[in-house]
């Protein structure tokens, strides 16, 4: 079971990978939160990860309201992070795909599993559905305002295999 915050899934609509989803994942469980995030951003899309005669996105909601309160009160994070960090409490998640960095140390701190959007591209190389990750950066840092700094850069293209260790 896979929980998603909106980042990743606006990313890599951003550069035409949404389809990584599906290939890694088969269904992305969003909260709605997140749901109401991606329809402001993305609604025709968004309509069709929904509708597809196998939909990607399953939207679930969050029974206890009071703690996505508190953890938003708490750490600062926005509406849809709060609510995919409760949900994959709640459901007991395999992953949570996440990219902010508050989101991602509160949820290790709660011990979630997580990876974001270079953890999913690195992903889809090593199962063959990319043939490189380097140019797919370098379309995120251009088109979007995703932003990694020169050392993981250059981390993720070795762990790529695209470049030789230091």
């Amino acid at each position: 079971m896979i929980i998603s915050d909106t980042s990743v899934i606006t990313n890599l609509i951003s550069i035409e990978h949404i389809f990584l989803l599906k290939s890694l994942y088969q269904r992305v469980i969003i909260p709605q939160g997140v749901y109401q995030e991606l329809s402001r951003c993305h609604p025709i899309i968004l309509s069709e990860l929904l509708t597809e005669i196998s939909p990607l996105l399953e939207i679930r909601t969050v029974i206890d309201k009071n703690k996505v309160d508190e953890l938003k009160q708490q750490t600062k994070l926005d509406q849809g992070e709060s609510e995919a960090i409760i949900l994959a409490l709640d459901l007991k998640t395999d992953l949570l795909l996440i990219d902010e960095r508050r989101g991602r140390a509160e949820a290790q701190r709660l011990g979630i599993r997580i990876t974001g959007l270079l953890g999913v591209l690195l992903e889809g190389k090593t199962k063959g559905f990319i043939i490189s990750v380097k140019p797919l950066m370098d379309q995120l840092i251009e088109s979007s305002t995703f932003w990694i700094s020169p050392r993981l850069y250059d981390k993720i293209l070795v762990l790529a295999g695209e470049i030789e260790a230091e």
